[in-house]
């Protein structure tokens, strides 16, 4: 008897104990933490499990919204993070800090697998820099025009794919053959060979493999803050997925092998990693990953925007054409379409800034850590080692920035005086400073050649069922349906 009683003690004994540590973190957080003065949702303030939570069903980006607009432009949305919606806040979140820290990249969010190789990402300062010098190289002009005839390769891949379509009167999944001809290109530019995506008409098993880990790196994501949960799981892994991470790396390497074999001087994006390998100190496990997130940037969200500019132009119909008159009008045969003839065309470009506005394809917020010694942000001190993001969804509905936010009117970024007040510079989606995205040139150059291409050989109707195409979900990237569009040949 002595025995049980001293084992019931001791369970009592451990449960009462933690559950006064709960209680005593649960009190601290809400009414001592360092980030108490700032307003938010009780449930975000007690912990972080709320913002998992939202995050884990894809419904994040337009909880933000409403928290913003009830709390205003600083929500503390878990107990060390506060999220920022205003157009200074980039400055001083992302912005060159003169003299200062800079905010660095948060490790949980970057860096939610331990052990995984970096890459420029998510890279140091120091290293970011080194390798953002090397890898610039194949982001410059010169180099764009050097990649051209190779992307336009691919480019009028897809048009003649496209009008196979139009013969057979059955509409096209326009959205999928967006990620089709992106990840073609970017596969090329990164790895030196395409996926053969167009080829095939479907997505490679190593692009799959990719789409399949994001929906996983939320929940990792989520669980860094809980490492106990998170090895339970790593730990029932089934031995499939294992097979599967494993021959996904296998076949990463094998790409990477070949590229490395191909002549020097190849005007792609990895080159420069290449010719300064051993000055940088790069293993073959980092060249690879730079590779990766260079695909991951460039093609996925370069596909969700064309996606998501053709939906809006084609529910839209008087945007629709006005940028048909556009590009017929100053183009009169496909031959002049081109990645410098395309700066022509200031409807089109007003077009997809729109559209990056309404379906940015990174809606969420990437988030940073406050630097030693804290922080002034949109004049509020933030102590170090908090965490700080903007959300951009979130940022670009919200009425006090934009005029009529929820409708689209490609007319605001064109002087239109109906939208005056609009506070345009809000709108960052490559964020700014030493960190910003590498690909903002090529983005919108291979953006506005396919846009145009398009608009130029075929007349597009929307499928009626894909009317509600956008009311989506968001798993880091938006979970799409098929954009289905009725093509005709012009």
């Amino acid at each position: 008897m002595g025995l049980i009683f001293s084992v019931q003690h001791a369970l009592v004994t451990g449960l009462f104990t933690a559950v006064l540590y709960l209680a005593s973190k649960l009190i601290y957080n809400v009414f001592f933490h360092p980030l108490s003065r700032f307003p938010g949702p009780l449930e975000h303030k007690i912990s972080r499990l709320a913002y998992v939570y939202r995050s884990a069903r894809g419904t994040l980006p337009f909880d933000m919204l409403e928290m913003h607009k009830r709390y205003g432009d600083i929500v503390r949305i878990a107990p060390d993070e506060l999220a920022f919606s205003h157009p200074d806040a980039w400055q001083d979140i992302t912005g060159h800090q003169k003299g200062k820290t800079e905010f660095s990249k948060a490790n949980w969010f970057y860096r939610p697998v331990d052990g995984e190789p970096s890459h420029v990402v998510n890279e140091s300062k120091e290293q970011h820099g080194r390798l953002r010098r090397q890898m610039a190289h194949g982001f410059s002009e010169k180099a764009m025009r050097e990649q051209e005839p190779m992307i336009r390769a691919y480019v009028d891949m897809l048009l003649d794919r496209l009008r196979g379509f139009c013969e057979s009167g059955n509409p096209v999944i326009l959205s999928d053959w967006y990620n089709y001809t992106t990840f073609d290109i970017i596969g090329d530019l990164a790895f030196g060979e395409p996926f053969g995506c167009l080829q095939g008409s479907n997505l490679d098993d190593w692009i799959k493999g990719i789409f399949d880990a994001g929906r996983v790196g939320i929940i990792l994501q989520g669980l860094s803050f809980y490492p106990l949960m998170k090895r339970m799981l790593l730990s029932m892994v089934p031995a499939s997925m294992k097979e599967a991470h494993d021959k996904h790396n296998k076949l990463t390497k094998q790409k990477m092998m070949r590229r490395m074999e191909k002549e020097e001087g190849r005007p792609d994006l990895i080159e420069g990693l290449l010719r300064k390998r051993e000055e940088l100190s790069l293993s073959i496990d980092e060249l690879i990953a730079n590779a990766e997130i260079l695909i991951i940037g460039g093609s996925e969200t370069t596909a969700s925007l064309l996606s998501g500019v053709t939906y809006l132009l084609l529910t839209n119909l008087t945007a629709y054409e006005k940028l048909k008159e556009e590009v017929r009008t100053v183009f009169q045969s496909q031959e002049e379409i081109n990645l410098i003839s395309v700066n022509k065309l200031p409807y089109m470009l007003a077009c997809l800034d729109e559209a990056i506005r309404m379906y940015p394809p990174i809606a969420n917020g990437l988030p940073r850590v406050c630097p030693e010694g804290g922080a002034k942000i949109l004049g509020e001190y933030v102590p170090a080692k908090t965490f700080v993001s903007i959300h951009q969804w979130a940022l670009y509905r919200r009425e006090k920035y934009f005029k009529n936010p929820n409708t689209y009117h490609p007319e605001r970024f064109l002087g239109d005086p109906l939208f005056a007040d609009d506070r345009r510079e809000v709108l960052q989606p490559f964020h700014t400073g030493p960190r910003n995205c590498l690909g903002r040139n090529l983005a919108y150059s291979e953006m506005r050649l396919i846009l145009a291409l398009i608009i130029f050989n075929f007349d597009m109707e929307i499928v009626d069922k894909a009317r509600d195409w956008i009311n989506q979900r968001n798993f880091l990237m938006w979970e799409k349906g098929p954009l289905k569009v009725h093509l005709t040949r012009v």
